[in-house]
């Protein structure tokens, strides 16, 4: 029986401009990629408990571009979308985020893959052009939402085996 590591998600402030995300999963890290790329996948965990992801696009590559897109619980739509810098397979992914609601607020989100024991240690290093956007980031609420998604990533990760 797999040991779930429900709500650990580690969030630091390396900088002013960084939010570092650490998270392990009870996966191998070729499944914990695999859910985290595959679109239908993405669509099972990245909303956490708070609404239905309605579009999950992946163009895998770089310079290929994603977008997600879900229906919050309270009926409105909530976007973001990027742009791939670098993709090593099962390794490192790094890409733009782009929130629509405020599409000036790019930031540069490098995540790395690693497995020990069959288990994997996912790490989001987010980078923002500056502190005001990244306290907004941090201000939005997002560590909550992003512990139910790490749990739902956990399952689905799990799920494949």
């Amino acid at each position: 029986m797999a040991t779930t590591s429900n709500g650990t998600a580690v969030v630091t402030l390396p900088t002013d401009t960084q939010i570092l995300i650490t998270r392990e999963f009870d996966a191998p890290k070729h499944l914990v990629y695999l859910a985290w790329t595959t679109p239908e996948l993405i669509k099972r965990w990245w909303s956490g408990d708070r609404g239905d992801v309605t579009i999950a696009e992946v163009d895998l590559r770089p310079g290929g571009s994603w977008r997600y897109v879900m229906v919050a619980n309270g009926g409105f739509e909530v976007a973001f979308h990027g742009e791939f810098r670098e993709i090593i397979r099962d390794e490192r992914i790094v890409s733009t985020e782009v929130y629509e609601g405020m599409p000036d607020g790019e930031a540069l989100n490098t995540v790395t893959f690693t497995e020990k024991d069959g288990r994997t240690t996912l790490t989001v290093l987010v980078e923002h052009a500056s502190k005001e956007h990244r306290d907004m980031h941090l201000d939005s609420g997002m560590e909550d939402g992003l512990q139910e998604a790490m749990n739902h990533l956990e399952q689905v990760a799990i799920s494949l085996r």
